[in-house]
C-alpha cells in the first residue's frame, strides 16, 4: 500500500485530469492510492492492436492517440485522448483486449495503474464505475463522429480541429509535431497535409517552423474547423460535465 505521502503528492495532480477531477473524493483517493506518475515518450507505443492491456492511462499534460489498421496496412486515429480522459476503457468491458493501437501523441506525464487492480476497483466502488461508463459512452460517440468526419470532410478542416483538440488536451499553443506524423494521424498523404498547413499558416492561423506547431489564432481556427470540433466538446459536456457528481 502506497504512503499517505505519496496519496498526498499525487492528490495535487487530480486537476490535471478532468476525469479523475469529476469523481467524488473517496474514488479520487482509492484511484491515486493505486497510481504511478510516469513520463510517456513521444511516439511510444502503450498497446498494440490485439494485445492484452496491461496498464490504463490518465494522462495530465499528454497525449494518447488511438489508432485503427486496415487490413491491407494503412492506418488511421480514429480517437485522440488527453487530459479529459483515460486509456485502456476495454477492460471496464470486460474486455481486455486493446481494439486500437495507442500511441503517444504528445509526450509528457501521466497517472498509471495494472488494469487488473483498476477492474477491481471499478467492481468495488459504483459511484468510480458510474463516471467510468460515462467516459465509455463519450468516447464511442466520439469515436464514430471521427469516422464520420474522416470519410466526408476536407483535410483542411479536420487539421484545425486535430489541432484545436490536441491544444486542448495539452493546455498550450505550441506542440512539437512534423508532417510525417501528421499524415499518419490523418490518414492522408504528406503532400496532402503540407497543404493544408501551408493554408493555415498564410492566413497566420498557425505558425510552423522546424517540426513546432504554435496556434496564433484559435478562433479563427475554430472558424475553419468542421463542426465536429465544438459537437465532440458538447458530448464530453453533456454526459460528463453536467452530469450529477456522485456522492462524496
Amino acid at each position: 500500500m502506497k504512503s499517505k505521502t505519496l496519496l498526498t503528492q499525487r492528490t495535487s495532480d487530480v486537476s490535471a485530469n478532468k476525469l479523475i477531477a469529476a469523481l467524488p473524493r473517496r474514488s479520487q483517493d482509492t484511484v491515486l492510492a493505486s497510481c504511478d506518475q510516469v513520463e510517456l515518450r513521444f511516439a511510444a507505443v502503450l498497446c498494440d492492436e490485439g494485445e492484452s492491456v496491461q496498464r490504463v492511462y490518465f494522462p495530465l499534460d499528454s497525449v494518447i492517440s488511438l489508432v485503427t489498421t486496415l487490413a491491407d496496412g494503412p492506418r488511421l486515429e480514429v480517437g485522440i485522448i488527453g487530459n479529459e480522459g483515460m486509456m485502456g476503457t476495454s477492460v471496464l468491458l470486460g474486455v481486455n483486449v486493446s481494439p486500437q493501437r495507442a500511441v503517444v501523441q504528445g509526450g509528457g506525464s501521466a497517472l498509471s495503474m495494472g488494469a487488473a487492480v483498476f477492474r477491481r476497483h471499478c467492481e468495488r466502488d459504483s459511484d468510480l464505475r458510474e463516471v467510468m461508463n460515462r467516459y465509455v459512452h463519450v468516447l464511442l460517440e466520439q469515436l464514430s463522429q471521427t469516422a464520420a468526419c474522416a470519410a466526408f470532410h476536407p483535410v483542411e478542416s479536420r487539421l484545425a480541429r486535430w489541432l484545436l483538440m490536441t491544444r486542448q488536451r495539452v493546455g498550450d499553443d505550441r506542440f512539437n509535431l512534423t508532417h510525417e506524423f501528421l499524415a499518419y494521424m490523418l490518414g492522408v498523404r504528406r503532400a496532402g497535409v503540407t497543404h493544408a498547413a501551408r493554408s493555415l499558416h498564410v492566413r497566420k492561423l498557425i505558425d510552423y517552423r522546424r517540426g513546432a506547431i504554435t496556434i496564433l489564432d484559435p478562433s479563427g481556427l475554430q472558424k475553419v474547423s468542421c463542426a465536429c470540433y465544438v459537437r465532440g466538446n458538447l458530448i464530453y459536456q453533456r454526459t460528463l460535465g453536467s452530469a450529477r457528481r456522485p456522492r462524496s
